[in-house]
């Protein structure tokens, strides 16, 4: 019998990160997700993912100066981001934006199996993507995009490029950890989708607009979108227990809870719980999170579910300014220093994936003549 969802198969092997689902524990190269988010930035991580050791000194401020250098999106995205913010979704634009990066890429021509190619678009790719969310988003409030400012650390230029302000030093660690935390997680759906099109030898940006079509649905990528629209529709920390309760009863899915692999809480939501709580008290405006948190007890004591990552990073990213309507590109401007690493590791030792199928459809068929078919 095939295992629906491919559950508990495994399909390559990597040296990127691993998942203890019954203890609650990621790992990035070996190291614990927790000691990651509390001591290391994002530049950090990438440089991790993609070297699979940690930086020196000089080797971070090496990295931090290439992503801060690649920022500057070329003419042709420039010129495309009005169309994509009158037209489209914030998830299609990106996912259009990272297959039009290939077109004038310096590196766009070389084969898959270069991997210092490989490595010079992924740092772009990584680089880009907050000028993309942020000029898409500014263009659509009537604003003009701002140019990128190479003096922010990654995290605080991409609440600048949203608000045109430069976020406080608090704010801008807080979403260098949420970074940090969705950087990667094994073989997710967007992963996965990523590694099959790069097994193809398709070009990374192809790998990437795959990976971001994946994330794009609300059962992977977009359900901190529905997180948040849930809490939005309660209202009130009073109204809570009745209005879960209800969905419940009615066998609605509850966003943000359980997980294919998580057989506890997932470790990442952890880190996120007090990062929320911290905002909620910085900004006087605690509700988001003790509705969550009752969120959580309900849903806990009915269900026996735990929260996943997506459920403290909606009021989290609420607390930072961040429109909702882009939860999910923020998620992705994290998660594509996973999907690059991914794809590199994927060229580097590559086979194509071609898993079988069981058919259930009509045994072998005599073909009948239009003219005899009633």
């Amino acid at each position: 019998m095939p295992t629906r969802g491919l559950e508990d198969v495994i399909a390559a092997e990597t040296a990127i990160s691993d998942i203890d689902g019954n203890d609650g524990i990621l790992w990035y190269v070996g190291y614990d997700i927790k000691d990651l988010a509390e001591n290391c930035n994002f530049e950090e991580t990438v440089y991790l993912l993609h070297r699979l050791e940690l930086p020196s000194a000089q080797e971070l401020d090496q990295v931090t100066a290439e992503l801060a250098k690649e920022r500057e999106l070329d003419d042709f995205s420039t010129r495309l981001l009005p169309e994509l913010a009158e037209f489209t979704s914030p998830m299609s634009m990106l996912r259009t934006a990272m297959s039009v990066g290939s077109a004038h890429d310096p590196d766009g021509w070389e084969p898959p199996e270069n991997d210092e190619a490989n490595l010079r678009k992924s740092i772009r790719l990584i680089a880009r993507t907050p000028q993309i969310i942020g000029g898409f988003y500014r263009i659509r409030q009537g604003k003009d995009p701002l140019a990128p400012n190479p003096d922010l650390s990654h995290a605080a230029n991409l609440l600048y490029q949203l608000s045109g302000e430069v976020p406080d030093e608090e704010d801008a660690k807080i979403l260098d950890t949420c970074l940090v935390l969705h950087a990667d997680h094994t073989m997710n759906a967007s992963t996965f989708a990523a590694r099959v099109t790069a097994a193809t030898l398709a070009d990374i940006h192809s790998a990437m607009t795959s990976a971001v079509a994946a994330l794009k649905g609300p059962l992977h990528g977009g359900a901190n979108e529905k997180v948040f629209n849930m809490l939005e529709q309660i209202g009130s920390l009073d109204k809570v227990e009745a209005d879960i309760k209800a969905r419940l009863d009615r066998k609605e899915k509850i966003m943000g809870f359980g997980h294919r692999v998580y057989k506890t809480e997932d470790p990442r939501a952890t880190v996120l719980r007090d990062l929320a709580r911290r905002l909620g008290e910085k900004r006087g405006e605690s509700k988001w999170f003790e509705m969550s948190e009752r969120v959580y007890e309900v849903v806990r004591d009915t269900k026996g579910l735990y929260p996943n990552v997506d459920f403290y990073a909606a009021s989290v990213y609420h607390s930072l300014g961040i429109p909702t309507v882009l939860f999910t590109t923020i998620f992705a401007a994290s998660r594509i220093a996973g999907w690059t690493a991914h794809a590199r590791e994927q060229y580097q030792n590559n086979r194509l994936i071609r898993p079988e199928s069981e058919y259930i459809g009509p045994p072998a068929r005599e073909f009948v003549p239009l003219t005899e078919r009633s």
